[in-house]
């Protein structure tokens, strides 16, 4: 699975919502950062909606999972350390009876 792909339409996403005036990612250290310019000061719980249904457009038909994490925000820029990642999938049953158990394959 590429994630470059996920990224692209992650984007695409986000700017399709029009919400945004500018949407960027700059990596530092290899971690994503991903900052939103809006024309108007936006609430960051709306901000974070936009986001999630973003990511969860973006992630459709793959299993991944998404994270996000506020950073800081300067007038109508809002920072976000986002990151998609592959869960790790369960070698061993350990009897806790889990909806992803081994035992169900």
């Amino acid at each position: 699975m590429d994630l470059d792909t996920v990224w692209d339409m992650f984007m695409k996403n986000l700017l399709n919502t029009s919400k945004f005036t500018e949407v960027s990612i700059t990596k530092r250290a290899g971690i994503p950062f991903l900052y939103l310019t809006s024309d108007s000061i936006m609430n960051r719980k709306e901000v974070e909606k936009i986001i999630e249904r973003a990511a969860v457009a973006s992630m459709k038909g793959k299993r991944l999972h998404f994270e996000s994490i506020y950073v800081r925000s300067e007038n109508q820029m809002i920072v976000y350390r986002c990151r998609f990642y592959v869960p790790q999938q369960k070698m061993f049953c350990c009897g806790n009876l889990c909806h992803d158990c081994i035992r169900f394959r």
